[in-house]
């Protein structure tokens, strides 16, 4: 097996034509073209110059000292999934200009509409096979559990960013975009997000393993129809944060209040006493808490 190959290596130069040099990596038998745009200096037979070194899309074996990845053999960053085929598994942008890293399909979900898409996120290393192919290694749990930064309790109700990294039967494993640990129960989702993805969640609580619980599902307020949106704009903007109106007031006394059936207003305040934003007390309708506020 080709020991260089995803890694940065010092090589050296044994000879050139118009456009590239050849440069041999120590102790390696493999000769790598490296364009001479790219070479850091002038180089001369016997010249050392250091580099990354991989299989572009032609199969030919090359060095490049201009587009090193951060992405290597037991380096661990996000690359950008560029392409899917069914037979093979997902393409990913590592930052080389002539060659995108296979994650196999052996590493992606049974389920194929769970796989990542073009724009989805993985967190990855490389590997090198025994016939000398690279492929693309999904970070463990461990790596993921090395990166996490403590939470505290500040975060609670906060909007986060997270990409998926692990789909399981008791929810969702993800990562914040400042490196907490998150989980994602099945009844916060409408649906299953995909391995890769990046989500907009809703921090609701801590966990005891030191993550995030969160939710993909809106506030309730958020949730509401146009009718509680209405009634939730006089509550706020009236000095007593109060409206004579309850279920027990008459479909006329509503109507000419809110312009809605009695149906409508008591489905509406149905919604925000669930959301607890409001309570009914005495007649009135009054409110609990400002919905932009909490």
């Amino acid at each position: 097996m080709n020991q260089a190959l995803g890694k940065v290596v010092t090589a050296v130069m044994i000879d050139e034509n118009d456009d590239y040099y050849f440069v041999q990596p120590e102790r390696n038998g493999q000769t790598y073209r490296l364009k001479k745009t790219e070479a850091p200096q002038v180089l001369h037979i016997g010249g050392s110059v250091r580099g990354f070194v991989y299989e572009n899309a032609d199969h030919q074996l090359q060095m490049t000292c201009e587009h090193i990845p951060n992405i290597q053999v037991d380096h661990y960053d996000f690359g950008t999934v560029v392409n899917v085929r069914r037979d093979l598994g997902v393409f990913v942008n590592i930052g080389l200009p002539n060659k995108d890293i296979v994650v196999s399909l052996d590493d992606l979900p049974t389920l194929k509409h769970l796989w990542p898409q073009p724009g989805d996120r993985l967190l990855m290393a490389l590997q090198v096979d025994d016939h000398d192919r690279i492929w693309g290694k999904l970070a463990d749990d461990e790596i993921f559990r090395t990166l996490a930064a403590k939470p505290n309790r500040s975060l609670i109700n906060k909007n986060v960013k997270a990409t998926v990294y692990r789909l399981k039967m008791a929810g969702t494993l993800v990562l914040t975009e400042d490196y907490h640990l998150g989980f994602i129960h099945p009844s916060e989702r409408d649906q299953e997000p995909r391995l890769g993805q990046v989500v907009k969640a809703r921090v609701i609580g801590l966990s005891s393993h030191g993550g995030l619980n969160l939710s993909l599902k809106p506030r309730a307020y958020q949730a509401i129809n146009d009718d509680a949106e209405q009634i939730l704009a006089l509550l706020t903007h009236s000095q007593t944060h109060q409206l004579a109106l309850t279920d027990k007031s008459s479909p006329a006394e509503i109507k000419a209040v809110l312009g809605i059936s009695k149906g409508q207003f008591k489905r509406a305040v149905g919604h925000l006493l669930k959301a607890r934003l409001v309570n009914q007390v005495n007649g009135k309708l009054i409110l609990l808490k400002d919905p932009n506020h909490d």
